[in-house]
């Protein structure tokens, strides 16, 4: 379905890629991770020519494109192929919710407007947004703006949806409904590549995890082998780090259970677990 074959991708003097190769199967999700930084989203670009790569070649769906030599007919067949759900929902703010998911149907595929318009509620209503389509993007929350998002990806009937970090600019209560319309995605069997933070959903619904750090893939695996035994020592080190990050936020969250903490000294005089 997706193969990227030597991918390097550099911004000035900085390598960002080094020659990354990656092939995802039909049907698969691919969890990407890695720390800020490590080439995950640039990778992620890459795939549709967002972020057009110095060399290698990407195919989709059985389309390949020589990305040192890739003209303008090419990337726009390819991008036919794909769809991208953005960090920051990249919506028209002057466009309501249904105006929204049905301007990729009209001006890309110039789909008559009844057509597109019949589409697009059916893709909303999939959402829980059909009751939304009459309002604009800043009438709404940000998770529901990720939502129509997804709806306006799932809309074009691509073979396969790109997540850059889906979640990352939501409010921490509005992270679960936007995690749970990209699972009902994954269960309809459609292909995607997702980065993301998300560890819990990394485990429950990637086929793959794929852990990326200064532009190379450093270990890839079932959610299993990478979260339970990883192989490289880099792999454990980052998500140690991870796990204490949410061990401690947990902790702020629930707060101490004895106000004096242990051995009657005040809880912030305790040492973090984890530290030091």
């Amino acid at each position: 379905m997706v193969e990227l074959e030597n991918i390097y991708k550099a911004y000035g003097k900085n390598q960002v890629l080094k020659g990354i190769g990656l092939q995802v199967e039909k049907g698969e999700v691919v969890v990407i991770l890695g720390p800020s930084g490590s080439g995950k989203t640039t990778l992620l670009r890459s795939i549709n020519f967002l972020d057009h790569a110095d060399s290698g070649s990407v195919t989709v769906d059985g389309l390949t494109v020589d990305c040192a030599h890739a003209g303008k007919k090419e990337i726009l067949a390819l991008r036919k192929r794909t769809a991208m759900v953005f960090q920051h929902y990249n919506l028209f703010n002057n466009k309501t919710v249904l105006e929204n998911v049905m301007e990729g149907l009209i001006v890309a595929q110039k789909m008559p407007k009844q057509e597109a318009r019949e589409r697009s509620l059916a893709m909303l209503r999939k959402v829980g947004m059909e009751e939304k389509i009459d309002v604009y993007p800043a009438q709404i929350s940000g998770g529901q703006q990720q939502r129509v998002g997804i709806a306006r990806a799932l809309v074009l009937n691509p073979k396969i949806i790109l997540f850059d970090e889906p979640t990352s600019a939501l409010d921490p209560e509005m992270v679960g409904e936007v995690l749970e319309c990209i699972k009902g995605v994954a269960r309809e069997g459609i292909t995607m590549i997702v980065v993301t933070h998300e560890m819990g959903f990394a485990r429950e619904v990637a086929n793959r995890v794929v852990f990326i750090e200064g532009g190379n893939i450093v270990e890839q695996g079932s959610p299993n082998d990478v979260f339970n035994h990883p192989r490289q020592e880099r792999t454990r080190q980052f998500l140690s780090r991870i796990t204490r990050s949410w061990n401690q936020s947990e902790e702020e969250e629930a707060g101490p259970s004895d106000p004096m903490g242990q051995e009657g000294l005040p809880a912030l005089a305790q040492p973090m677990a984890g530290i030091g």
